[in-house]
């Protein structure tokens, strides 16, 4: 059952579209994972849980804790707002193309 909003789904494209310019991101899933957390007290109203793949060039090089500052700093605004927690997968295209020709692509 599907139980995104319209508000939701915006946001999902809004944060899309931010870390492919930021980031150059060849691909970018965002899930809301809003719903899970719902029971949660202290999550501000507007604000919601999502889980992200982002596969990006800028990556190269990087290490996962650089690659994540990477992406907050990308979403600083929303972070402060729109976005109470953000699980993060992050990949290299080479790692992406990678995963995706291994024999289990599933993501951790």
């Amino acid at each position: 059952m599907n139980t995104e909003t319209t508000d939701s789904i915006d946001l999902i494209s809004a944060i899309q579209a931010t870390l492919t310019a930021k980031l150059e991101a060849e691909f970018v899933q965002i899930t809301n994972q809003s719903d899970r957390h719902k029971h949660h007290k202290h999550r501000p109203e507007g604000s919601g849980h999502y889980d992200a793949i982002i596969v990006s060039p800028l990556f190269a090089g990087k290490s996962l804790m650089q690659q994540h500052r990477l992406v907050y700093e990308s979403l600083a605004l929303e972070m402060q707002t729109s976005i109470h927690a953000l699980s993060l997968s992050t990949f290299t295209p080479k790692q992406w193309a990678d995963r995706q020709n291994s024999d289990n692509p599933t993501i951790p």
